[in-house]
């Protein structure tokens, strides 16, 4: 993968450290998230996307499958790291996975500040703006 960048497919129990990390750095601290919000008990049945550069966990981005749909989130950059590419490739690696297990649609519930990222790849606004941890969001399909 171009930039030394190589994502992984892990598991909770393999990986919380890093995946753990990534988050407290993202959403707790820095968007203020609170923990009881962020940690909500669906880690261990979820598949993980953690991104490496040169090494370095940087990135990561959580999936649930739901009868024939993926439920893509808990998607997170370090700050240091944005504008790299690196959210474009968890998107990338999510879309190939989805598409492998022949599910039907990606579903996400985006931050509103990230929806013209997501329209990049194809997926489509299908709610009104609400909150998700005081944080204006809205709903977007892609269909496979």
């Amino acid at each position: 993968m171009e930039n030394n960048l190589k994502i992984e497919i892990v598991k909770w129990i393999d990986s919380y450290v890093s995946l753990s990390m990534i988050r407290e750095k993202v959403f707790i601290e820095e968007q203020k998230v609170t923990p009881q919000l962020e940690w909500d008990g669906l880690d261990e049945e979820a598949i993980h996307f953690l991104v490496y550069k040169n090494e370095k966990a940087v990135g990561c981005a959580r999936a649930l499958v739901i009868e024939n749909h993926m439920q893509l989130g808990r998607m997170a950059v370090l700050k240091e790291y944005r504008g790299e590419g690196i959210g474009s490739a968890l998107i990338e690696k999510a879309v190939t996975i989805a598409k492998l297990n022949q599910l039907s649609a990606i579903y996400i519930s985006a931050q509103c500040h990230a929806i013209d990222f997501y329209k990049k790849f194809g997926f489509e606004v299908t709610s009104e703006i609400y909150l998700d941890a005081e944080i204006p969001h809205r709903d977007m399909e892609l269909e496979l």
